[in-house]
């Protein structure tokens, strides 16, 4: 097993952040782009081998036209600017969720994006856009047939969670990887997404690494004694 953490992160408090500073929603959007390089360059060096971001849940389509507008025309230009760094860092590039709500030419841009990033080792980034927990569990069941085994199901979704960090305060996981997140450690923190940075990660993994994880089961006697 990969010593590597497999960290998720709801990235939440960008509309806040800009109503805070009398600034359009769209102002947090965008300085929420400037967040994820910020973490996407910083994941590496704090033991993180995958990386999961909650872009845009299948929610996100109530909101305003112009809002969800804005939202797909942002994620293109973050592909097209973003995805040399990538190449150029090692990393990967995965979405998740689904694609035929997306704008075609937001989709194109995807597909170019991940058959580029490929062979990408340092760093498996999965943007999840009009993504559902439920509904990806849903599509995994209706795949597979009676016999099928965990094992075989969470192959379908993805890899276990970790750490599982959302910003802003909000303490739910609002429809991201429910199947995934079984064990993960959560850590909520009241910081607006779009001022995260490299410091909030690192405290947020020193987090995880403080607290015990047990899977179900207890310490074993000779542990307890020890640290008595």
């Amino acid at each position: 097993m990969s010593d590597l953490l497999h960290a998720a992160i709801i990235m939440d408090g960008n509309g806040r952040w800009a109503r805070e500073r009398g600034l359009p929603r769209i102002a947090g959007h965008h300085e929420g782009a400037s967040a994820v390089r910020r973490v996407i360059e910083a994941a590496p060096d704090f033991g993180i081998g995958t990386l999961t971001l909650y872009a845009f849940s299948e929610d996100n389509w109530t909101r305003p036209e112009r809002e969800v507008s804005a939202l797909m025309k942002l994620l293109g230009r973050y592909l097209v600017q973003e995805t040399k760094r990538c190449m150029e860092t090692g990393v990967r590039l995965q979405a998740i969720g689904r694609r035929d709500r997306l704008p075609a030419p937001l989709v194109s841009l995807l597909e170019e994006s991940e058959r580029k990033t490929a062979a990408g080792t340092r760093l498996h980034l999965r943007l999840a856009l009009d993504y559902s927990s439920r509904s990806a569990i849903l599509d995994a069941a209706r795949r597979l047939s009676a016999s099928a085994t965990e094992e075989s199901f969470s192959k379908l979704l993805g890899p276990d969670v970790d750490l599982l960090i959302r910003t802003s305060g909000e303490q739910r996981l609002s429809d991201f990887l429910l199947w995934e997140c079984a064990y993960a450690e959560l850590v909520f923190t009241p910081r607006m997404w779009p001022s995260f940075t490299r410091e909030d990660l690192a405290a947020c993994v020193e987090e995880f690494y403080r607290r015990e994880r047990r899977f179900g089961g207890i310490r074993p006697v000779e542990d307890v004694l020890r640290s008595a």
